[in-house]
């Protein structure tokens, strides 16, 4: 399945930027930061980019994306169901918990934490690295080049604003599906 999925995007003419994991090996081991997350879309390519670098994603998704049909699909690529209306779901405790159980699993999240334009990043996805005890690595989708992969490695310092700011100027150049949702980049 997995093997269709790539195939199927590089048919669609995306590229891939995946950095050899020998070369990179906290890619096995780390917060997956995904944007701009625009569109359902971004799953289908970002999910390929996963698969074809060879890391086990868990990627946390709203929970209405699952029922009788697509459930068994989408946990089989590592989807992980997620009540967003529930502020009491854990899901930061969640993402550590999988984090700690294995050396050899990434946790994927966008840190806008909806397809819609927000004016700040989420918190969680740094709370999970710094919990963790692992780094920031930060995945694109470039719709206007068709070119996605993983871009630099950000080791949490403590203080998110600085952090933040260094991943949206690396995310700012990256066009999104839908540029009225990406209200950080340049489009």
């Amino acid at each position: 399945m997995k093997r269709f999925w790539i195939w199927l995007v590089r048919l669609c003419g995306w590229k891939f930027e995946i950095p050899d994991l020998h070369e990179r090996p906290e890619l096995r081991h780390c917060v997956v930061a995904v944007a701009p997350h625009t569109s359902i879309a971004d799953f289908f390519v970002g999910a390929a980019v996963l698969f074809a670098a060879g890391v086990h994603p868990r990627i946390f998704i709203k929970k209405e994306f699952f029922n009788f049909i697509t459930s068994p699909i989408l946990k089989g690529l590592g989807a992980v169901p997620v009540d967003r209306g529930n502020v009491h779901n854990h899901l930061v405790n969640r993402a550590v918990e999988v984090l700690k159980e294995s050396n050899d699993v990434c946790v994927v999240i966008t840190p806008e934490g909806t397809r819609k334009a927000v004016k700040r990043l989420k918190r969680g996805f740094y709370e999970i690295a710094v919990r963790a005890g692992v780094p920031v690595v930060l995945g694109y989708m470039d719709f206007k080049q068709k070119r996605a992969g993983y871009g630099p490695t950000i080791k949490p310092s403590g203080d998110f604003d600085a952090d933040v700011a260094k991943m949206l100027a690396f995310f700012a150049p990256v066009h999104a599906k839908n540029p009225e949702g990406w209200y950080f980049g340049n489009d």
